[in-house]
Formats: structure tokens, sequence, C-alpha cells
């Protein structure tokens, strides 16, 4: 269940998500600012730092693919700070807001995107901007639905990390992210990651 060590870590990540999170609904109307507190320590003793989202499709193969559970890290709000090039994370998606998209962070503010198509002028992220693709390069992209077919997007729109891919009993693993990330994670992952709950949990 992880050693003393990575309890501590995985406790200092809980209360900085609960602070953050309750601010964060404080800011947008849901909470009066006497009751954040409270909320702080609420998430801090009965919230969990990741929830489970449901994936089909063949947008991110063959790192995930088919259908089946996926374990994400709740990032309530994304920045350069907490999210990095080469992570998979869970976007809203820029023409259906109800639903969510799963595809790799591959560049942001600052960056320069050059494109293979040499028609295409190159152009520099603007702050606070991200591009995300799809894994699998065997689609075009209006088929993957990435940045190259909607463009930029803010990191406002991203709501997770990916940590866990889950197809069947025999088939599941952690999802590579970037460096960053992966030793971040790890403690969440140690603590939260439960196989037998996710198989047990209901498909939507």
């Amino acid at each position: 269940m992880g050693s003393l060590s990575m309890w501590y870590r995985y406790l200092a990540q809980k209360v900085s998500f609960s602070v953050t999170d309750s601010l964060k609904t404080h800011r947008v109307g849901k909470i009066p600012q006497n009751e954040v507190l409270n909320a702080v320590w609420k998430n801090v003793f009965q919230g969990r730092l990741t929830y489970l989202h449901w994936y089909k499709g063949q947008e991110m193969a063959p790192i995930i693919e088919g259908e089946g559970g996926l374990l994400v890290r709740k990032l309530p709000d994304a920045t350069p700070r907490n999210v990095f090039v080469g992570d998979v994370v869970v976007l809203k998606d820029p023409e259906k807001p109800d639903d969510y998209l799963v595809r790799r962070l591959a560049a942001i503010e600052d960056y320069e995107i050059v494109s293979t198509d040499e028609k295409d002028e190159s152009f520099v992220l603007e702050k606070d901007q991200c591009w995300v693709v799809s894994d699998n390069d065997s689609f075009k992209p209006e088929e993957a639905k990435d940045s190259r077919a909607f463009g930029p997007l803010t990191l406002s729109n991203i709501v997770g990390r990916v940590l866990y891919s889950l197809r069947s009993p025999v088939d599941h693993g952690p999802v590579q992210n970037s460096d960053t990330a992966m030793q971040d994670d790890l403690p969440v992952l140690t603590v939260e990651l439960d196989v037998s709950e996710i198989l047990k949990s209901p498909k939507p």
C-alpha cells in the first residue's frame, strides 16, 4: 500500500488539491466564502484525487484502445505547473461541451507549431494555450478529432490526466505520461488504484 513517505506525499497532494478545488468552487459562486474551509477538510478526509472515465475508440491506439476504464487524476486548475508535454489528458470536447476526449498534450504556451503542409504558416501558442493530438498516426485530423482539426485549446479545457488503463482482468497497466507527471502521480496511483474496484464498476 506504499511506504510512509509515499503516504506523506499523497496527503500533501490531497491538501493542495482540496484547497485549489474549494477556492475554484468559491470563485464560480457555488459555495460562499464561509464554507471554503469546510469544503477543504471534507475533500481531504472524504474525497479522492482520481475518478473513473470510460473510454471507447481507437484514437489513442496502441497506448489506449478499444473499450475500458481509465483511472484519471483530477486537475481542477490545469496550468504549465501541473500538466506537461507528453501527458495523456482528458479534456472537454470543444465541439460538444458535454463530451470529453482523451488526447496527448503535444505543446503548451510558447511552443511553435509547424505543419507538415508547406502551405500552412507556423505559429506560436499564446499564454494558456495548448495543442493536443491523437496517438493513432493512421487517423486523419478530422477522424482523430484533435488540434489539427479544431486548433489550439485553452488549458482550462483539461480536466484530468490519465494514470491507468484497464480493458480486462489481464489487460491493464499504467499509462505513459511525461517523466515529471509520472513521478508526481506515483503516490496517487499507489494509494488510489484498485483494479478489482474498476472491474466491478458498472459501465455507463
